[in-house]
Parts: C-alpha cells; sequence; structure tokens
C-alpha cells in the first residue's frame, strides 16, 4: 500500500524487527551531545529494484502463460530494470507494460548478491494488457524509534538494519517520514514478540529516509524542535540500573526502569548489552520489549550509552541492545 496516496489516517503494525551481526568500532573521545530520541515514527521505505514475492500463469487466448517462470525469474529475485529502464516500484512495472510495444524486454536481476541479464516477453491476457505474471513487494512500511537526533534535524534510528526473511540488508533509495501515534500494543508473550499498534497522522512527510545500515535507519527532519540535550556516553556501559526512553501511547515517550544484565565489547556483535525491564508499569501495559521499540534509547547515569534492539522470544522482559558508539 503506498502511504503517499493515503487521504487518510493509517493504522499500521510495526515490522522492523530483524537479526543483524556489526562489528563494534571506534568513535572520538572529543565529548558530543545529541538530543534524545525515545519517539516513534512512520516510515515508508524506497528500495533499489522491487522484489518477486510470487509467480503466476496468465490467462491469454492461447492458454495459460507464465513469462517469468520461461524466462527464469524466480521467487526472491530483484529486477532492477526492463530495456535499461530503473525499476524502483510496483508502479514502474506498470508504466513499463502500458507503453509496451512488442518483442523480448531485457530484465536486469539482482540474486543473491549476482547481477544477471534475461530476456522477459509479457503475454497479452484476455482484457488485452500486458502481464508478466508476477507478484511484487509493495512499498516497505513501519514504525521504529528514534534513538538521537542531531542539531540540523538528521536522526538515527532501529539499532538494526531494515532486511529481507533472508537477513539480506535492502538498498534503501529514498522514503518518507511520518509523524505517528501509538494507538495501543499486542502484548508480548512467550514464543511470539508483541508489537506496537500505530497511526501515521497526516499526510504530509516531516523527513526523509537517507540510509539503511547495519546499525540503524538513518535520516532527516523537515523541522526540528526538542527540549533539550542529553550527552552521549562514549566510555562502556556497566551492568546495573538504567532506563529505556520509549513510547508505547501515544506521541510521547516516557523513563522505565531496566537493568542491564550484561554488557559486551569484545564479541563486535549488535550483542553489546543484555537488558532485562524491570518497570511494573511497562510490563503490565506490553509485557516487556515490543517490534517498534527498536531504538529506543538506553540511558545510564544521565548518559545516552545506546539502543534497544531485540527482544528474546523465550522471555519478552529480556533483550539486546546496542553501544551508542557503533550507531554514531
Amino acid at each position: 500500500m503506498n502511504i503517499k496516496r493515503l487521504k487518510r489516517l493509517l493504522v499500521v503494525i510495526a515490522v522492523f524487527v530483524c537479526v543483524i551481526v556489526t562489528s563494534a568500532f571506534s568513535v572520538s573521545a572529543e565529548e558530543k551531545k545529541f538530543y534524545l530520541g525515545g519517539n516513534v515514527l512512520g516510515f515508508t521505505i524506497d528500495t533499489q529494484g522491487v522484489t518477486v514475492v510470487g509467480i503466476n500463469e496468465v490467462i491469454t487466448e492461447g492458454g495459460l502463460v507464465s513469462p517469468c517462470k520461461k524466462a527464469g525469474i524466480i521467487v526472491g529475485d530483484v529486477i532492477l530494470s526492463f530495456n535499461e529502464k530503473v525499476i524502483n516500484t510496483p508502479l514502474d512495472v506498470t508504466e513499463c507494460l502500458e507503453s509496451y510495444n512488442g518483442g523480448e524486454m531485457v530484465t536486469k536481476l539482482l540474486r543473491d548478491g549476482e547481477v544477471k541479464l534475461v530476456d522477459l516477453t509479457p503475454a497479452k491476457d484476455l482484457t488485452g494488457e500486458y502481464k508478466l505474471g508476477i507478484y511484487l513487494q509493495d512499498l516497505l512500511n513501519g514504525l521504529g524509534t528514534v534513538t538521537y537526533y542531531n542539531e540540523d534535524g538528521s536522526f538515527a534510528s532501529l539499532g538494526h538494519p531494515i532486511s529481507d526473511e533472508r537477513g539480506r540488508v535492502y538498498d534503501v533509495v529514498g522514503g518518507d517520514i511520518y509523524t505517528s501515534s501509538v494507538i495501543g500494543v499486542n502484548k508480548a508473550e512467550k514464543g511470539r514478540a508483541g508489537e506496537l499498534k500505530g497511526m501515521f497522522i497526516g499526510e504530509k512527510p516531516i523527513g526523509i529516509v537517507e540510509k539503511n545500515s547495519r546499525v540503524g535507519l538513518y535520516g532527516k527532519m523537515n523541522k526540528f524542535k526538542t527540549d533539550g540535550k542529553i550527552e552521549v556516553e562514549l566510555s562502556k556501559g556497566v551492568p546495573g540500573k538504567a532506563q529505556i526512553y520509549s513510547t508505547v501511547d501515544g506521541l510521547t515517550p516516557k523513563f522505565y526502569s531496566i537493568e542491564i544484565v550484561k554488557a559486551d565489547y569484545i564479541s563486535g556483535s549488535y550483542k553489546n548489552f543484555v537488558i532485562k525491564i524491570t518497570d511494573k508499569t511497562l510490563l503490565e501495559k506490553t509485557g516487556g520489549i515490543l517490534q517498534g521499540m527498536s531504538g529506543s534509547p538506553i540511558v545510564q547515569n544521565g548518559k545516552l550509552i545506546g539502543a534497544v534492539t531485540h527482544v528474546f522470544l523465550n522471555d519478552s522482559t529480556r533483550g539486546y541492545g546496542i553501544a551508542i558508539q557503533n550507531m554514531i
């Protein structure tokens, strides 16, 4: 569903939770300050190419035909171009078919990191329209929590990438950001991750998506206001009491108590922290860490030291966090 064309509020469920592995890297020891995030934003993501999620047959006067299967296209392929026309959305595919004049279309694909060229010939269905017999992934959209802002309105969020079910990081070519309100939760249960339920507010975006990396989703706000700064802790967080700053209702983030069970900077993975939710109010409302809370700042001794990234499926009160050094 294309968010840009909606004429009303859109209710969405947070979907941006993925497994990642990322190496820790050093940052300048110079003390820096950032604006604390904690608020939930709605994201619509434009990726390079369109992903094939299903293949079917076209009903023609001569019978059933499968143009994509004949061309050797398979589920999981990413279509990059037709006859050198760049394809980034399903609408691009529709426009190519509407202007199709016959013959083979040289199709550039990305499969398992390798670029391939195949010849694809559309088939005319019983209505006289040309079809490929293909199902394509629509615009990615979901909720995510901002970790920190810079003074120019640029921000970091999520603490992990937007990736597919195989763990491949999407190559983002753009996207929009919307004000969002949390209108409810699906509580976490043992063996099942819970979710924030949110609503995109307004038709106009308030910023843009600029980069999808292995340590977070980055972008910039059109207008940016905040009520103060919190110092970024460039030294290591330690086991003990801490807080997360997260939005689980409405528009306003709140502090909730947690315990840092483990701090590990040696493994070089995203598992820099193991955290446990101890706040009774949060546990009563959510059952623990939910999808959509990824990116929630972790604060210890008044300083930002990291962000929530994952939840343990067998214990939703526990999860992982990434060190702020990795996100910067």
